[in-house]
């Protein structure tokens, strides 16, 4: 039977999403007769991980659903157990960029990669704790529907599951490598009480996401796209596009990637990052693989420590942290894009030497664009006045070890590239702990 993973990760309480996601588990394994592993990877401290325990435990007991509920001490003894059957260099090293101390959405999407692999799944589905599903006619709308509907198949024979096909004949025969679709409600990056406060600041800030010499045009369609993903709309009919993939119009809490991918480049592994687990629907358009974006968007909330106190503090330095990640990510971009199709073998599969010499090449970057944008931060945080002033205090001792961290996290990235095949090659041997039961779930082969 085709097994998948549908993955949840956590570090926050979020019960009724475990429920949730639940009941599509059951929708993918009852309307498409796959096997399902619900994979929730929880960093939750012990009364948050007790409440989900509960949750997981309360899922049916159903024909094709296995849940896996694992802790950080299950996650790590998995991951030691592949490093040390890789034979890889520096597996302490491995491990802090597998299993940091940190907040890291790249690291934590990594591990779901290794344990779908070691379960003989071959894709992964990503869903987020701060986001729900949309209802029609008083039902969920479950994107699994759509990802399970084209992910893996040949281009050419995924047509008859879209409603719209404008991806060019030349790439009929590649594998429809990313479905994924985007989020209704609050912005995906909590910066719209900026955007309220001061317009023209927002602009400014956000505007930092642009590559050094963008137009002003170009930094003004890119913040006018920033994390708004399909905006307010209901979903009322299906709509789904066979094509190179939109990426604007996908978001990580929406996606399902095929093993092709993520079995050959893993996600940057920068901590207190946000958008650091982005970096692969860049890899599937450029190395011009087909996707379906749809029109399944999930519904996305904000929990509310994010706005107050250290809560606010912590996100608005993981913003900060992107803003320079993007120093030394927009090289690696600009490499693939001009590579195109040579981003690709002649099956199809995508060229993990090509992106980890770019990524290398990336390290040496010149730091005076990231000093700018950190200039910019503060001047713009204090003209905010309140919170935002008191940030920037928090942030101004601070500017040299972001510097570095910036840097240091591009060269985590080359090391964990160099290191992936040999990892994904040990997954697949290496038994998962088990989350719900006593016993440990064997290694399986989809091959």
């Amino acid at each position: 039977m085709h097994k998948i993973c549908l993955t949840l990760p956590t570090n926050r309480p979020c019960a009724a999403t475990i429920s949730a996601v639940g009941e599509e588990a059951a929708y993918a394994a009852e309307q498409f007769g796959v096997e399902v592993h619900l994979l929730i990877l929880d960093s939750s401290d012990e009364p948050t991980f007790a409440v989900h325990a509960k949750a997981a435990a309360a899922l049916p007991d159903l024909p094709g659903v296995t849940v896996h509920h694992l802790d950080e001490t299950r996650q790590r003894t998995f991951l030691r157990e592949v490093i040390h059957r890789s034979h890889t260099p520096e597996p302490d090293t491995l491990l802090d960029l597998m299993l940091p101390d940190a907040v890291s959405y790249g690291a934590c999407t990594n591990r779901a990669f290794l344990l779908a692999t070691a379960l003989g799944c071959t894709s992964v589905h990503r869903r987020d704790s701060d986001s729900a599903y949309q209802l029609h006619n008083g039902e969920p709308v479950f994107p699994i529907h759509h990802e399970l509907l084209s992910l893996g198949k040949r281009a050419a024979d995924a047509i008859p599951g879209v409603t719209h096909n404008t991806l060019d004949p030349v790439h009929a025969e590649k594998p429809v490598a990313l479905v994924g679709s985007s989020f209704v409600g609050e912005l995906s990056v909590d910066i719209g009480e900026i955007r309220a406060l001061d317009p023209a600041l927002h602009y400014e800030v956000v505007g930092l996401w642009a590559p050094t010499g963008a137009s002003e045009a170009e930094r003004r369609d890119l913040v006018d796209e920033s994390f708004t993903g399909a905006g307010t709309e209901p979903f009322t009919a299906d709509r789904s596009v066979l094509d190179l993939p939109d990426i604007w119009r996908v978001d990580m809490c929406n996606l399902g990637l095929d093993h092709e991918v993520y079995e050959r480049v893993p996600l940057p592994p920068a901590t207190d990052t946000i958008g650091s687990d982005y970096f692969l629907l860049h890899v599937v358009r450029d190395a011009t693989l087909p996707g379906v974006v749809h029109n399944r968007n999930i519904v996305n909330y904000y929990t509310p420590e994010r706005r107050t106190g250290p809560g606010f503090t912590a996100y608005q330095l993981r913003f900060a942290k992107f803003l320079l990640s993007m120093l030394y990510l927009y090289p690696v971009y600009s490499d693939m894009e001009e590579a195109l199709g040579d981003l690709l073998d002649e099956e199809h599969h995508v060229r993990a030497d090509v992106i980890l010499d770019s990524v290398r090449r990336s390290t040496g970057t010149d730091r005076a664009e990231n000093h700018r944008r950190l200039d910019v931060l503060d001047r713009s945080y204090r003209k905010l006045g309140g919170k935002y002033a008191e940030f920037a205090e928090h942030l101004a001792p601070r500017r040299e070890r972001l510097l570095d961290e910036a840097q240091a996290d591009a060269e985590s990235f080359a090391r964990l590239i160099e290191a992936w095949g040999p990892l994904v090659e040990a997954a697949r041997v290496t038994g998962v702990p088990a989350g719900r039961s006593g016993a440990v779930d064997g290694p399986h082969g989809y091959r």
